[in-house]
Order: structure tokens, then sequence, then C-alpha cells
């Protein structure tokens, strides 16, 4: 039960953009079609979880030798890794989705909500499972969260908005109008 709780406080209550305020440079800049946000979000989602199995094995190795504070070079170093991976496989099984992702792709390196779970699940003692999961949730609420709004965007090409309005202001407005929607699952789960 209390695994089934910390995969929906991470997904609703806790999600890292509309909560935790992380990740929201692919957040913004990728979420202008509903089919590439899905990729990225897939994307994001299977780094997340990856990194935080190993970074959860990279920290017992760093305690073991009694240098712990090389968290941050060693999870960043890990991350790196694990995106030139999934850049490679995507580059070869969809290349369509590849030119959709562009730069943002590799910027998945240093999207901070990477970082932050892997460092979330370590200041936090979960065990390998709760790490897994963690991950898993933080990933598919990144995904949600984008698709969401990638859908909210592609609804606004269709409206008509007022000049001064027009481009990135009515995109951040959405954006905040959204974490306050999210804001609505507050005190669904308490852990």
């Amino acid at each position: 039960m209390k695994l089934i709780l910390l995969f929906l406080s991470i997904v609703l209550v806790n999600n890292v953009i509309t909560s935790q305020f992380l990740g929201i440079c692919p957040f913004l800049g990728v979420s202008k079609k509903t089919d590439t946000a899905i990729g990225m979000g897939v994307a994001v989602t299977f780094v997340i979880a990856l990194a935080s199995v190993i970074t959860y094995f990279i920290q017992m190795i760093l305690n073991s030798f009694n240098i712990g504070y090389l968290q941050t070079i060693a999870f960043i170093l890990v991350i790196a890794s694990i995106v030139q991976f999934v850049e490679m496989v995507i580059k070869k099984t969809s290349p369509s989705l590849y030119q959709a992702l562009g730069v943002f792709l590799p910027l998945i390196t240093t999207n901070c909500a990477v970082l932050g779970i892997a460092i979330v699940n370590i200041n936090k003692g979960y065990n390998i499972i709760e790490t897994l999961i963690n991950g898993l949730g933080a990933g598919i609420g990144f995904t949600l969260a984008i698709v969401i709004f990638a859908g909210i965007r592609e609804r606004l090409e269709l409206a008509e908005v007022q000049d001064a309005f027009e481009g990135f202001p009515i995109t951040l407005i959405s954006a905040s109008l959204m974490s306050i929607a999210f804001l609505g699952f507050t005190g669904l789960i308490k852990l």
C-alpha cells in the first residue's frame, strides 16, 4: 500500500513540474505538439527511472569509500551516459521523433528533474524498490504534465488571444493555471 501511495504522490501531489518546478525547460520547449510531448515524456521517464536505480548503487559505492561528497559529479556522469544511450536508440528507431525533439533530447542531461529525483531518493533514504517507484512515478508525472500542457497549447493555437498575451505570456499563464489545478491534489495523499 505504501508503494502505491508513494507512486500516486509523486505523480499527482509532488509532481516534478507543477509542484517542485523541476524540468521546466523541456516542459516549455517541447510542449507545442502532443506527439513530441509524448516522445519526450517517454524518454525522460526512462532516463529518470534508470538513473534512480543506478545512482542508488553508485551512492552505496561512494559511501563505502567515504567519498559521498562526489555524489553530484558521479550522478551527472551517470545521467549523461544514459541520455547518450537513449539518444542513440531514438535516432536509430524513430528518426522523425529524433528530429522533432531536436536540441531538447541532449538537454535531458541537464534536466534538473533527473538529478533532483536521484538526490531526493538518496536524501529520503528510500530502498531500491522505493527508489524505482519514485523514479518511475516522477517520469510518469512529468509525462502527464507535459502531455496535458501540449494539449492546452494546441488548443491555444486556435483561440483568439489578445496581442499582448500572444506567444510566451499566454504560455506562462497557462502553465501557472495548470500548476494551480494540480494543487487541487494536495491533501489527497499523506505519507
